[in-house]
């Protein structure tokens, strides 16, 4: 995984999140509970072989975890790393709020100071 920077956020595991078609396969696999890249393709507008693809990027990152049976890999979402993204989330909108508290306490001054 990528080193984090300095606001804690991690942004390889962020990148993989933002892609609306990864974010669909985690809430299908939150849902089911498992799923292969047949069952996901089936569920989805895209190949299985893209399907495959996001899965692995998913995986890199940690967000899945998978385990063989037969022929077929099965995958789960890695309820830790999950807990993870939605921490760092959380960290971020706390960092804007502050931010946007900032920006309109100097707003309210320049506007006090232009009466």
């Amino acid at each position: 995984m990528s080193a984090q920077p300095r606001t804690g956020v991690d942004d390889e595991l962020w990148s993989a999140i933002g892609d609306p078609t990864r974010r669909r396969m985690l809430d299908l696999l939150l849902s089911d509970g498992v799923g292969t890249a047949t069952s996901l393709s089936a569920q989805l507008p895209v190949t299985r072989q893209a399907v495959t693809k996001h899965l692995a990027v998913l995986d890199r990152v940690g967000l899945v975890a998978s385990s063989t049976a037969g022929r077929e890999r099965r995958f789960h979402v890695n309820q830790a790393q999950l807990e993870r993204a939605a921490a760092q989330l959380a960290a971020v909108g706390t960092a804007w709020d502050a931010r946007l508290a900032r920006i309109k306490r100097i707003a309210e001054a320049v506007e006090r100071r232009q009466k």
